[in-house]
Order: structure tokens, then C-alpha cells, then sequence
């Protein structure tokens, strides 16, 4: 599965990261690596963005860009 197919409340752990090139890089930088566990915080009204708990922060993401990061739940 991957990462906006979560529903608020829900924990999963990073598998990978499947984009290419500076999105890669991006979402890496940001701290979104494997075996990282991810929490859904809040999705908006409209669907995007999300939000995530990670690593002691809060990090809103794009749907497409969480359409590239496959997790499995915890």
C-alpha cells in the first residue's frame, strides 16, 4: 500500500521510497526513509494535502508525492 491510502490514525512504516531524481532526494531529505514509522495526522477538506507525524514533527505532503512512498501497517 501506499502512503495516501492511510486513514487519520493510522501508523505504517516506510518500505520504500519509489520516486525518481530531486523528488527522491526530496522526500528523503525530509526524513521520509525506510523503516521510518509514519502516523496520518490530518487530511484536508478537499483530499490534499496531508499531514504526517514523523520523527518529532509535522509534515504536510501532496497526494502524488505520497502516492511514491509504499509503507506497510504496524
Amino acid at each position: 500500500m501506499t502512503l495516501n491510502e492511510l486513514k487519520v490514525g493510522q501508523s505504517a512504516r516506510i518500505c520504500s521510497v519509489g520516486a525518481k531524481g530531486t523528488l527522491r532526494l526530496r522526500l528523503l531529505d525530509m526524513g521520509l526513509i525506510p523503516k521510518t514509522i509514519v502516523t496520518v495526522r490530518r487530511i484536508a477538506p478537499m483530499g490534499d494535502p496531508i499531514e504526517i507525524d514523523l520523527r518529532g514533527y509535522e509534515l504536510s505532503l501532496r497526494i502524488s508525492d505520497a502516492k511514491n512512498i509504499v509503507v506497510e501497517a504496524v
